[in-house]
Formats: C-alpha cells, structure tokens, sequence
C-alpha cells in the first residue's frame, strides 16, 4: 500500500465535468489499495475574477482582506471535490489550509509555509478517507489566512507530501509531463521520462511554467518523488526523482 498525494490545478477542475473526472481518478488510485490525498486549486479563473470584483470595490484592497477573500476559490474546489468522490461511491473528508495544518509566517499574498502539521488529514486516511486539501492557503501565528502566492499549489503539495511520508507526489496538470519545449506552441517537443531536481530546477528558473521554482526546492530539500502527468489521459507523465532513486520502482505510474 502507497501513500500518494495528488494536485489537481485549475484547468484540471475548471467545471463540474472536470472535478467528477478528477473525482474519478482519485477514487481508482484509493480503490487499487493506495491511501489518497488531493490537493485542489480554484477552479478555472475563479482566483481572477476575485481579484477582479475585489479591485472594482478598492483599487488599493487590503492584503489581509485579499487573502481572506483568496482563499475562498479553493474552499469551493475542495467540497465540490469531496461531494464528486462520495458520489462515485468513495470517502472523503475537506479541509482547508488551516484545518489541515499549514503554519506560514505574516507575509499576506506570498506567504511561506514554516510548518504542517496534518493531524486531522492522517486521521483520515487512516479510517480509508480520501483527504481533500485546499491548496495555496495556510493560517499565520495571528490565527489570519494567508496564501503562498503563485506556485502556492504545488508547494502546499510536496509539503504535505513530506508532512505525510508520502511515497510520491503526483501533479496533475494539463500537458503530459515535462517537454523540451511547450507542446502546445512547439509540435516537435519530446517529453522527458524523468529527470533531476537541479536540471527542473534550471527550467523553472529560466521561465517554465510546469512547475513553480519553490515546489521543486521544497521536493529537493525533503528528497520528495514528483510525478507531473496530465489529469486529461493516461498516457506517461515525467518522474522528478533524487539521485540514486529508480523511477520504475515508485507507485502508481501506469
């Protein structure tokens, strides 16, 4: 049995449609005898047009009403999410940031994650939960939400993927894994199979946005497994591994 953690982006939940087929997935991955937590975004634009109604009311909103109002996108996410899976016929339990234990420092729109303690998420997954988190979000020692600024997702993933001992961290987004080039623009760019943190981390730094710098530092750090796959097919995705680490031998990457 595997502990895995899976992040599902906007584009992956943009719609109902998208958050039953996330739905879908999470529950065959608990169903083939794996325990399952998912880390969910807003869904599609959701966190721009919050920001849109919330700069039509004040041009110069308040930081920490920015982030209370931030959070709001992933809160939907999550209980939809949770609703989807009890509907295909599976377990699972919300929580946001908080609930979930993310202990960031003051900074309001860009804060860093200081500690998780997921002591309700374990709780769980050990009575054969699927544990649904909101991503981007985290609670300061004020007891205010904060939000982890662009990326914020991912972080929020490979944290609580560490946090849990998890054996890999999966990030669903909309193209098959890492490419030599973007395949929406490019149509001779190769997926790469796997590849080192120093190498992705050389491609994020230069601008890709597959996956966001602090992610892929906060994976190296704690030797945490990712596995960037498309949540739109089962085709092979792209195995971020530790030096040393066999890519064949992590779950779950049919």
């Amino acid at each position: 049995m595997a502990l895995i953690v899976q992040k599902y982006g906007g584009s992956s939940g943009a719609d109902t449609e998208s958050i039953q087929r996330v739905a879908k997935r999470g529950g065959e991955t608990e169903k083939t005898g794996n325990k399952v937590a998912v880390v969910v975004s807003a869904m599609g634009d959701t966190t721009d047009d919050l920001i849109d109604q919330a700069l039509s009311i004040d041009s110069n909103p308040p930081e920490r009403e920015m982030d209370m109002l931030m959070t709001a996108g992933e809160r939907i996410s999550m209980s939809l999410l949770a609703m989807a899976i009890h509907a295909e016929g599976s377990r699972a339990h919300s929580f946001t940031g908080q609930q979930a234990g993310f202990l960031t420092d003051a900074r309001y729109g860009a804060a860093h994650i200081k500690a998780v303690k997921p002591d309700r998420v374990k709780n769980a997954l050990s009575l054969g939960d699927i544990a649904i988190v909101a991503g981007f979000q985290g609670i300061n020692a004020k007891g205010d939400a904060t939000t982890l600024g662009r990326g914020g997702s991912d972080t929020s993933a490979v944290a609580l993927a560490v946090a849990l001992g998890a054996d890999v961290c999966e990030i669903y987004t909309d193209v098959d894994g890492i490419f030599t080039a973007d395949p929406r623009i490019v149509t001779s760019a190769r997926r790469i199979p796997s590849i080192g943190y120093e190498a992705i981390l050389e491609m994020a730094s230069c601008g890709s946005k597959v996956l966001a710098l602090r992610c892929v530092e906060y994976a190296q750090r704690f030797n945490m497994p990712l596995h960037v796959r498309s949540s739109f097919s089962r085709r092979p995705g792209t195995l971020v591994v530790p030096d040393g680490v066999d890519p064949r031998t992590l779950p779950n990457i049919d």
